[in-house]
């Protein structure tokens, strides 16, 4: 096998390139290296401009929120001092409320008190009208005027007394009503009139005074006739003869007549103290001794004796006794209110 042949060599050796490329390659390398540095560098100077810039905006925003929380602060302390302002007026009107519901309170505690002290006393002098003068008219007024007083307040706790005093009203108007008064007042104006009422003997003997006087001037025809005329109206004036029938009124001499009066005044002035006495037997015998005696001495022809028989008839007519109704049950239940209302704490 042929060798091969050697090629020839060349006739001068080429410069080494070597520290050129070195050279080159540090020249790059420092190139990069400066351009990243730059690089880098700006970079760096942009991030801190923005973070100075972040800082600057976070500052100002710090500044900010401090303005605002002590904006904040201030605003709390001033709705804290409000709020205790409120408070304390607050407390103030609920002070001055519980002090006006407490007046209140005794206020009407005491308006409930005086009522019922006026109403109390109302009953208790319906209840003397009752057993002393037995006016059944002024007792019922009574009661009306309670009851009127206690529907005007309309007060709940009022109710049960309001109950009783219905009650009480309704058996008093059941009750018979005599005007007491009334009849006392015309017993008295029949005492007045009795002395102007005429007797029956002194009515009968007027009567006969004409006759007498036509006789007497019958017998003025002549002397003798006018003296004789004369003569007997003397001696017919001294003595009188009468037929008396049993119908015919007694002969009453002026004592008698004047005694008669004072009598019948006094049996009058009996009945009248039956009838505050409420004695119904002596009053009806007075008034019927009274009757008697105003029929048998006193002219029946006469209105003053016709209007007297009419009045004693219509007050022998009239009823004096009788059950009388209490109204012991509205007091009771005025008495009873206000003792539990003493009782009470509040």
């Amino acid at each position: 096998m042929a060798e091969p042949e050697l090629a020839p060599a060349p006739a001068s050796a080429p410069p080494n390139r070597l520290p050129l490329l070195v050279l080159i390659a540090v020249l790059l390398a420092a190139g990069l290296a400066a351009l990243a540095w730059l690089d880098s560098r700006n970079r760096i100077n942009s991030t801190q401009e923005e973070l100075a810039r972040r800082l600057r905006e976070i500052e100002s925003d710090s500044r900010e929120a401090r303005t605002v929380s002590r904006q904040a602060q201030e605003a709390l302390r001033e709705a804290q001092v409000k709020v205790a302002q409120l408070e304390n007026r607050l407390a103030e009107s609920q002070s001055q409320q519980l002090a006006l519901e407490a007046l209140y309170q005794d206020l009407s505690r005491n308006r409930d008190e005086w009522q019922l002290a006026e109403i109390e006393q109302v009953l208790a002098i319906a209840s003397q009208q009752l057993q002393l003068a037995r006016n059944v008219r002024a007792a019922l007024l009574a009661l009306q005027l309670a009851e009127s007083r206690l529907s005007r307040s309309d007060r709940p706790q009022f109710a049960p007394i309001r109950r009783a005093l219905a009650r009480d009203i309704e058996r008093l108007k059941a009750a018979p009503v005599v005007d007491f008064p009334s009849v006392a007042n015309r017993i008295d104006n029949l005492i007045a009139s009795v002395d102007a009422l005429p007797l029956a003997f002194e009515e009968r003997t007027e009567r006969t005074t004409p006759a007498a006087k036509d006789a007497a001037t019958g017998a003025e025809r002549s002397f003798v006739s006018r003296l004789g005329a004369e003569v007997w109206s003397e001696l017919s004036q001294l003595v009188v003869v009468r037929k008396m029938g049993p119908a015919e009124p007694p002969l009453l001499p002026p004592t008698q007549a004047y005694f008669v009066r004072e009598n019948l005044r006094l049996r009058l002035l009996n009945a009248r103290a039956c009838l505050l006495s409420r004695d119904e037997a002596g009053y009806r015998e007075d008034l019927r001794a009274s009757l008697t005696w105003v029929q048998r001495y006193f002219d029946p022809r006469s209105k003053q004796t016709a209007d007297a028989l009419a009045q004693l008839k219509q007050l022998s007519a009239v009823s004096i006794t009788f059950d009388m109704p209490a109204i012991t049950e509205s007091l009771e239940a005025v008495r009873g209110y206000k003792s539990r209302r003493e009782r009470s704490p509040g």
